[in-house]
């Protein structure tokens, strides 16, 4: 599991897993919950870089960035081998937010 502190939005934290470059679990702490939670549905199962080229650069009213357009930068960060990885075995996305 991997995760990524956003900057200049409202969520706090971006925790999701990575398969064959495929987001197999996607979760963000604070935010708009119910739009979170709708794009987190709709990019599982997505190819990383598919997610990359819908959802970069999207602004969230007059900020420079969105939750959606940090998740690309999270991305970016895990595809270049920077993610921070925080183990994944004995914990889970619930465990972690509960």
């Amino acid at each position: 599991m991997f995760t990524y502190t956003p900057h200049g939005v409202c969520s706090k934290q971006i925790l999701f897993e990575i398969e064959d470059n495929t987001i197999s679990s996607l979760h963000f702490v604070g935010g708009c919950p119910g739009n979170l939670e709708g794009i987190s549905r709709l990019v599982q199962g997505m190819n990383i870089k598919d997610v990359i080229a819908i959802l970069s650069g999207i602004p969230c009213g007059k900020k420079s960035s969105s939750c959606p357009d940090q998740l690309c930068m999270a991305l970016e960060e895990y595809l270049r081998g920077e993610g921070k990885n925080i183990g994944r075995k004995s914990r889970t996305i619930d465990s972690l937010v509960a």
